[in-house]
């Protein structure tokens, strides 16, 4: 691997860690859940377990 490769391979750890940082920001600002999101979970819940897939 040359050193241009370790270069550019460095900058998109870097980029992803300038992401990283802001998604985590995004979400320890919110913190709540939207209307929608907890009808999702309410109706999620609802549902017995043996109606999802297995992973």
């Amino acid at each position: 691997m040359s050193e241009l490769d370790i270069k550019h391979m460095h900058s998109d750890i870097e980029l992803l860690r300038k992401d990283v940082a802001i998604i985590k920001h995004i979400l320890s600002e919110e913190g709540e859940l939207t209307e929608e999101a907890k009808k999702r979970l309410e109706k999620a819940r609802a549902n017995p377990q043996s109606m999802y897939a297995e992973l």
